[in-house]
């Protein structure tokens, strides 16, 4: 079964609350999006493997523990590239990867026009960068695509998320795990997420 965490942190919450809010404008809804980006690269890598090395501070030799796996981000486009400044203030030596997918607005359906991945995904931790978890058909197709590349530690982050996503995941990858702010009540006839926020991407690049 899929495994949600949720980030609980006081500011998260309230950073989504001014996210969702239609009165926000495209430079705030942008720099609110990389804030709350923060807060899943935290969470997302609480479970990062680590190593033991000796280091020397400027009083004397210890013993510290360093990250023992490399990260890659991988944003869906278009709106996932939201996300990647604020994982980057975070994990500053992650590596970039980039999958392009639209959903077709009758069909809800993914369709892929664009990939560009990192090598040797299989000896990495592998981040897929998606705002909102609607139908799950993005998010489920991009982690299939990742895996025919060699990807085997893979997680989600969104910032939003909807039970059918959820649903969706732990039918298609229930090895993944969905790291999210917030499980929202349901999808629309439309298939956008309620209470949601919106369209993340016509948000975020003011294509309304």
């Amino acid at each position: 079964m899929t495994a949600v965490k949720l980030v609980k942190h006081p500011l998260a919450q309230d950073a989504l609350a001014r996210l969702r809010n239609r009165e926000t404008d495209v430079p705030q809804f942008r720099a609110l999006i990389s804030q709350l980006a923060i807060y899943l690269a935290i969470t997302s890598t609480e479970e990062l493997r680590m190593q033991t090395v000796e280091i020397e501070t400027p009083v004397t030799k210890a013993e510290m523990s360093v990250a023992a796996e490399e990260i890659v981000l991988v944003p869906i486009l278009r709106a996932g590239l939201g996300m990647v400044e604020g994982m980057l203030t975070i994990l500053t030596r992650a590596t970039v990867g980039h999958l392009g997918l639209y959903r077709d607005h009758e069909t809800l359906q993914p369709i892929e026009y664009y990939a560009n991945t990192p090598g040797n995904l299989e000896e990495r931790m592998v981040i897929v960068l998606d705002p909102m978890l609607a139908t799950g058909g993005s998010a489920s197709a991009a982690l299939t695509r990742l895996k025919e590349r060699g990807a085997k530690r893979l997680l989600l982050a969104s910032i939003i998320a909807a039970p059918e996503g959820i649903e969706r995941l732990e039918r298609d990858h229930p090895d993944v795990q969905v790291v999210t702010i917030s499980i929202d009540q349901k999808l629309n006839e439309r298939g956008y997420i309620v209470p949601g926020l919106g369209d993340a991407g016509d948000r975020m690049f003011g294509t309304l």
